[in-house]
Order: structure tokens, then C-alpha cells, then sequence
């Protein structure tokens, strides 16, 4: 598949997490489409929330 991108956004806090979720995907621009979002914890004495966003900028709709 061409164009797709993947980023990898990471945390120990889930409100931290939210936040930069948040600012990665209002900045991306309008011809941006998400394809998939996956998210997971790795438990231990400090735990670490991980999100995997998959992404593909494709072309402006034309009507």
C-alpha cells in the first residue's frame, strides 16, 4: 500500500496520552484519512499506554 504512515504515540498517563493523540491528529491536514488506530498498555510498576495510528494522505474530493 503507498503512502499509508504509521506513528507511534506513548505515555505513562492516559489523560498525557489523550492529549498528544489529540494534537497529532488536529494537525494533520484535511486531505489526511485515518485508517486504523490500535491501542495498547504494558502493565508494570509503571505503566505504559502506547497508540499505533495508521494514516494515508490522498486526494481532495473533486465534485
Amino acid at each position: 500500500m503507498q503512502g499509508v504512515r504509521f506513528r507511534v504515540i506513548t505515555a505513562n498517563d492516559p489523560d498525557i496520552l489523550q492529549e498528544r493523540l489529540n494534537r497529532f491528529v488536529e494537525d494533520l491536514s484535511e486531505d489526511v484519512v485515518l485508517v486504523d488506530v490500535k491501542f495498547a498498555v504494558a502493565e508494570g510498576p509503571s505503566p505504559l499506554f502506547a497508540v499505533l495510528v495508521q494514516y494515508k494522505e490522498v486526494e481532495a474530493w473533486k465534485e
